[in-house]
């Protein structure tokens, strides 16, 4: 299946963080791990390996062969654990460009998705897989131009062990994927402003609430996520038309993201809460904002 030269789509395979929570309180959100697709001018762009790529990968075997572009923020197991279980990379004939930064440690890309397939973590390696597999190292910042009018700016993230976000530039439309970051506590991150800046929709980590954030009992401070109320700070400061709340908590149950979802909104009318098999269309019109489907 070819993809439209005038589309420019953001699918959701993945909106939990941290850990799988399939289960009755998390049926209407989704419990996979990241993973979300873009697809603008015939490229399709991957954002992370979690569970939800699994997911993707059973609708991929429906349109192969399949080439893709598949970009990691970073390799903490919520982001990787679902690339192993990703059916096409298996299939002889399809491509898969893969991109990330090198780790502070010194690894890169490919030597951290090939150490999780090692025994005794994986019962088949890496080179097991019959894809064409491309890597490459992102540095950043950088940009990195996909043709056909599309580029990737890579921007450091604030998170343990680093994080890179990336902004997706299709023709005039912008979309940003920004998971997982962490505020500062006494100013708004200028790196993530200037990436998320005009963005017509911007997909951030937004895993706890202030009071859970702050809480006396077991404060989230340093963990690597943010909130959803500095989430809306950061909307409003980079002129973004439409919030996606992502990266949701794994001890959040769909009543409490309901109730999440419902106080953005009145915070930033272009506030939504990220939820498996949600698209975001986005409109040529450069006056139009972006629709949701469900």
């Amino acid at each position: 299946m070819s993809i439209s030269d005038s589309e420019f789509s953001i699918y959701f395979w993945g909106v939990r963080g941290s850990i799988a929570t399939p289960g009755a309180d998390t049926v209407r959100y989704g419990g996979n791990t990241p993973c979300v697709e873009m697809r603008c001018q015939g490229e399709r762009l991957i954002f992370d390996g979690g569970t939800g790529l699994r997911v993707l990968g059973q609708y991929l075997l429906k349109q192969m062969p399949v080439k893709a572009n598949i970009f990691f923020t970073h390799s903490h197991w919520d982001h990787v654990q679902g690339f192993p279980f990703f059916t096409p990379a298996f299939v002889k004939g399809n491509l898969f460009k893969i991109y990330g930064k090198v780790a502070p440690t010194g690894q890169t890309m490919q030597e951290r998705l090939e150490e999780q397939m090692h025994n005794p973590n994986f019962p088949v390696p890496l080179r097991i897989m019959a894809s064409c597999l491309e890597f490459f190292d992102v540095e950043v910042p950088s940009i990195i131009d996909l043709g056909c009018g599309v580029t990737v700016e890579a921007g450091m993230l604030n998170h343990p062990g680093e994080a890179t976000g990336y902004r997706v530039t299709c023709g005039d439309r912008v979309a940003v994927y920004a998971t997982d970051t962490e505020h500062f506590s006494d100013r708004l991150d200028e790196s993530l402003i200037h990436l998320a800046r005009n963005a017509d929709v911007l997909i951030m980590d937004a895993t706890y609430s202030d009071e859970e954030y702050w809480s006396a009992k077991s404060p989230k401070v340093g963990w690597g996520h943010s909130t959803w109320q500095e989430a809306v700070k950061v909307a409003q400061a980079a002129n973004v038309k439409t919030l996606v709340i992502f990266h949701h908590d794994p001890l959040h149950s769909d009543e409490q993201l309901d109730e999440v979802g419902r106080l953005a909104k009145a915070q930033f009318a272009g506030a939504e809460m990220a939820r498996e098999g949600m698209c975001i269309s986005i409109p040529i019109r450069a006056d139009a904002k972006p629709l949701v489907m469900v």
